[in-house]
């Protein structure tokens, strides 16, 4: 399990190795076509500032033999805000006093027709709390296999599950699970989790060893910006993507890394603030280390950052989401989870990507691949 492996990597050499970086480091890195995670680590460090422009170039080249101008769109709907955990940073944490919402199955197919009005969607990301005694494995279930009716790509978002709740969940028709560590940083960890199921660190970190035990098609992973040092933490996912990739081969993976925006429980303010040069560096660095993974940018960027990057190595984004639970009919005036930044809608979004020269992709999944 990767947990195993983390304890094998110090979190402070970590730091103290990239911010070590020299210009050698860095050029070394640039003239490889298969890198190592060391080399990814000369690609995000301050040493790479000046490459920029070469990186961008390189991110673009590889994106473009890989993916080509498409970019894939997709949507999340959040189906519960019911949650057991108390996550400091989040709108939805178990102290925060706001109404809890469980979408009925009627209200969940309402919002499956709501969304078919926004845009040609074919892929969608459902999303709950962590409250499995009243939204489990057989709600969420449920609610993947009314979404079969109308949606040809259904991905997940929710508590880790065991590896027979994955087989179960995937058996009704879905394909693809996203899971965000939040952070690498064990000794830190429980300072934003400190209860709920949320603070069971190695549980999660090995979920999606578990997840490719029970042969998930797609496995998203990601760490939020703004908890820890934001350079050792995408390291550390990167030695994780490494990990899965020669343990779970058959799948396919995505990296997310979003930035961390006010929430409800605005009681909490981020640690690190990354900027927009260091986010595009980021990027830029993941694309060169992994040709093939899949980089996705929410609406939790802005849109200009977004624009910019579809061309540069995003290959995934979402559009027009709402981050509360029935956001898109049922309870539009539900508390979010976190302010999204580009308000555009769909159209308007997809009409910015054709302008810029790329391709939206709203279906890139079929039931006869099940």
């Amino acid at each position: 399990m990767f947990s195993d492996e983390l304890e094998k990597i110090s979190w402070d050499e970590t730091t103290q190795k990239i911010m070590n970086k020299t210009d050698n480091d860095v050029r070394r890195a640039l003239s490889k076509e298969r890198l190592s995670v060391d080399d990814f680590m000369a690609l995000i460090s301050p040493a790479a500032e000046p490459y920029l422009e070469v990186m961008a170039q390189l991110s673009q080249k590889y994106t473009m033999e890989r993916f080509g101008k498409t970019i894939s769109m997709f949507i999340p709907l959040y189906i519960t805000n019911s949650c057991t955990n108390s996550c400091v940073y989040c709108g939805f944490h178990i102290s925060n006093p706001m109404p809890r919402t469980i979408l009925t199955e009627e209200e969940i197919e309402n919002e499956y027709k709501a969304i078919k009005k926004l845009g040609p969607f074919e892929n969608i990301l459902l999303v709950t709390g962590e409250n499995p005694a009243v939204a489990g494995e057989k709600y969420i279930a449920r609610a993947v296999e009314i979404a079969r009716k109308y949606f040809s790509n259904i991905k997940i978002e929710v508590m880790p599950l065991s590896v027979e709740g994955y087989k179960y969940i995937a058996d009704q028709g879905m394909n693809g699970v996203i899971c965000f560590q939040e952070t690498y940083n064990k000794k830190n960890y429980n300072i934003y989790h400190p209860r709920g199921m949320k603070s069971k660190f190695d549980w999660r970190v090995n979920g999606f060893d578990r997840m490719g035990q029970a042969g998930v098609h797609s496995i998203g992973m990601g760490v939020l910006i703004g908890l820890e040092d934001w350079r050792t933490d995408v390291t550390m996912m990167a030695y994780h993507l490494r990990y899965l990739q020669k343990n779970y081969w058959q799948t396919k993976y995505s990296v997310n890394f979003p930035r961390m925006r006010p929430s409800e429980n605005d009681g909490f303010q981020p640690n690190v603030i990354m900027t927009d040069k260091e986010l595009a560096q980021l990027t830029f660095a993941y694309r060169i280390f992994d040709h093939d993974v899949d980089i996705s940018f929410s609406t939790r960027e802005p849109a200009y950052i977004r624009d910019n990057m579809a061309t540069l190595g995003v290959t995934t984004m979402s559009a027009e989401s709402k981050t509360e639970p029935g956001g898109y009919f049922s309870y539009p005036q539900t508390l979010e989870q976190f302010h999204v930044s580009d308000e555009r809608t769909a159209t308007e979004v997809e009409a910015a990507l054709k302008k810029l020269g790329r391709e939206p992709v709203w279906k890139d999944w079929d039931d006869i691949f099940n």
